[in-house]
């Protein structure tokens, strides 16, 4: 499918966000945090790349499962790092145990519904806390306002991951044509949500 002109637009403002958040966007963290979003981050950027420069139907490709996964855990990850100490350790240990385990699933042949669940579960997990988290602390004074947009962006990225992961094992939710046709524009919002919650939250 060929990207429209509007569509590589997005794409390279969305590599543009994503670098600046790269780069300027996670200073004054602590080393896990800002390791986990410079990697979430880092991955936004050369997804974005990759689909500028080959083209949408990049997103066939068998890895995309996984690295749909890397983006959430990561960002989840950093948040709850950073503002649920008492998880720290727990969440973690999901973050590892869960790459892994789609990883594995997604590498070799299994003929029931174990990689489907086990990706649902990791999704859902890590897509329902970046969005809870931000909302809840936001609304509680302990950031400004506006980090609430992080909450959005994650939603928007948990529903992503989650169309495409689908698509992938065979059981799209919304068809092929619709996903690849809205997905840069759902790649450039998700990342312009993320920025503004780091930078104005």
């Amino acid at each position: 499918m060929k990207l429209s002109s509007l569509n590589r637009t997005l794409l390279l403002f969305t590599v543009l966000l994503a670098s600046y958040q790269v780069s300027a966007g996670i200073d004054g963290f602590t080393a896990l945090p800002i390791t986990a979003y410079t990697i979430a981050f880092g991955v936004i950027l050369i997804a974005a790349l990759l689909i500028f420069i080959l083209g949408i139907d990049v997103l066939d490709s068998p890895i995309v499962v996984i690295v749909s996964t890397i983006i959430p855990l990561s960002l989840a990850a950093g948040l709850v790092w950073q503002h649920l100490a008492s998880l720290r350790t727990w969440y973690l240990v999901f973050t590892i145990i869960g790459f892994l385990a789609v990883t594995l699933t997604r590498s070799i042949q299994i003929q029931n519904k174990l990689p489907v669940i086990i990706l649902a579960i990791t999704h859902g997990i890590a897509g329902m806390t970046i969005f809870l988290l931000p909302i809840i602390i936001a609304s509680q004074g302990e950031t400004k306002p506006l980090f609430a947009l992080v909450g959005v962006g994650g939603a928007l990225i948990g529903v992503g991951g989650l169309l495409l992961s689908f698509l992938k094992t065979g059981r799209p939710i919304v068809s092929r044509d619709t996903i690849m046709k809205f997905f840069p524009a759902m790649l450039f919002l998700t990342t312009a949500l993320f920025v503004a919650g780091f930078k104005f939250g």
